[in-house]
């Protein structure tokens, strides 16, 4: 185990520890310069899908409007109450100006990645379709790259499907218990029936799923900010102007000053908005859209909500309070959270951030499990295979809710999703001139009066699309 323990803490040196950072930020920037800042040209589009009930007119197929809210809920979780407030302690409130920062940049990113997936993704049946990084490398790239995708799936069947589950149900439990006083044993019970009720209905059940979970659980959140903001409306320009002192390094908040709030804003708003490491894209391609770069648009909007609306909602809650004192030690992650809302609001409202998590928690767990189903379809199509993981992912988030302890099981989780992350990075840098040929068609349909610019399989012949995916999209 310490042998084990010493190789994947290598593999997160090498990855998260020093270079992946940067090379996300770095990249995140070459695509918002190469596509002409596409997520700002864009961005009046992005709410279209809000009002959009479904782009194909088919209630039986995922639509746009509920791949976004599976991949928001999935965004979504507990980085955006625990992560948050960990930042703001150890990099000072300048961490939040860089998460915004970071989140802005990687909303074109996002739009890339995620186009890609939509663009070669694979037709299931009459209403699923299937996709990801791993499709977009072997038939983007070509079946000599499989192996590449191989790494891909396990990486993101250990990180995703294993790991980051059983931290999921152990945050809930733990909230849970300390809260309301319930055992963690009937918690976890709880959640695994639950999240096994909805796993075992496929993408389609935790799409309607989701539809539900996620309005309640942001609207909810943003609702609770929105008090906590009003009822301290005079203190919003001091807060504003503490976060951006402090992101330069003006305001000495914490030691390391501007590179403490450099560091753990970039690095909390990578975990927490996901772009560029290869997760959202396969919730994107399971969308019945008329052309990628719309789910692309979709799915940049989901790094939007993540971060500069739910994580901005915590950063004020807990800015504009009194718990929290630059520098001080001994309260950070949930309780500073939970705490600053309670002396804003009163004693009632740790048991309304406790649901919030629950909701985070919950919506995170079936999106994890997707992204692992997602990426067992590459190693293996048997049916039973199917079955064993779904029981699998139940088990885990069982034993993750009943045990404090198990989730430092789960070590190899980051170490893999840096791996993860480089591999979808090779791959949209060599995918790069497809998606830009993509922008390039949307952006001419655009020009042209098309108000819902549509894909014509016909202009990609070149490419190993699935034209049985865009059968009507061209009509």
């Amino acid at each position: 185990m310490e042998f084990l323990e010493m190789i994947f803490g290598k593999i997160g040196d090498l990855t998260w520890g020093w270079s992946l950072i940067p090379i996300l930020v770095i990249f995140g920037c070459f695509i918002t310069l190469a596509t002409g800042f596409v997520q700002f040209r864009f961005f009046g589009r992005m709410f279209r899908v809000l009002s959009s009930a479904n782009n194909s007119d088919d209630p039986s197929r995922i639509s746009a409007r509920e791949a976004l809210l599976v991949s928001v809920g999935g965004r979504v979780g507990g980085g955006n109450i625990a992560g948050v407030a960990v930042a703001i302690t150890l990099g000072g409130p300048g961490a939040v100006f860089w998460m915004w920062a970071v989140a802005l940049v990687g909303m074109a990113t996002s739009l890339v990645e995620c186009s890609l997936a939509q663009l070669f993704k694979r037709r299931v049946d009459e209403t699923t379709f299937r996709g990801g990084p791993a499709l977009s490398i072997i038939h983007g790239l070509g079946k000599e790259f499989r192996w590449l995708a191989v790494v891909y799936a396990i990486c993101l069947i250990a990180a995703f499907g294993f790991g980051f589950n059983a931290f999921q149900g152990n945050t809930v439990a733990g909230a849970v218990q300390d809260s309301l006083g319930i055992d963690r044993l009937w918690t976890g019970i709880a959640l695994s029936l639950i999240a096994g009720a909805i796993i075992f209905g496929g993408i389609h059940r935790i799409a309607k799923a989701s539809d539900v979970i996620v309005p309640i659980m942001a609207v909810g959140y943003l609702a609770l900010a929105l008090i906590v903001i009003v009822l301290n409306i005079t203190e919003i320009p001091g807060v504003i102007s503490s976060i951006v002192s402090n992101a330069f390094g003006f305001e000495q908040a914490v030691g390391g000053g501007m590179g403490a709030a450099l560091a753990q804003g970039l690095r909390r708003g990578l975990f927490s908005n996901e772009a560029g490491l290869g997760s959202a894209p396969n919730v994107a391609a399971t969308a019945e859209v008329r052309h990628p770069i719309s789910q692309g648009i979709t799915q940049s909007f989901s790094v939007f909500i993540d971060t500069i609306l739910i994580c901005s909602c915590t950063a004020f809650i807990i800015l504009l309070g009194d718990v929290y004192v630059p520098g001080a030690e001994g309260i950070d992650g949930v309780a500073l959270t939970q705490q600053s809302l309670v002396s804003h609001l009163g004693a009632w409202a740790q048991y309304f951030l406790t649901g919030a998590i629950l909701l985070f928690a919950f919506s995170s767990i079936i999106y994890n499990y997707y992204l692992g189903e997602n990426a067992l379809s590459v190693l293996s199509k048997h049916p039973v295979s199917l079955v064993l993981f779904r029981l699998a992912i139940m088990a885990i988030v069982f034993v993750g809710a009943v045990a404090p302890g198990a989730t430092a099981v789960f070590f190899f989780s980051d170490p893999m999703m840096g791996v993860l992350a480089v591999v979808n990075l090779l791959a949209i840098m060599m995918l790069f001139p497809v998606a830009l040929r993509l922008l390039r068609d949307f952006r001419a349909q655009l020009k042209a009066g098309v108000d819902r610019p549509v894909l014509n399989p016909d202009d990609y012949a070149d490419l190993d699309i699935d034209r049985d995916a865009w059968r009507g999209t061209a009509n």
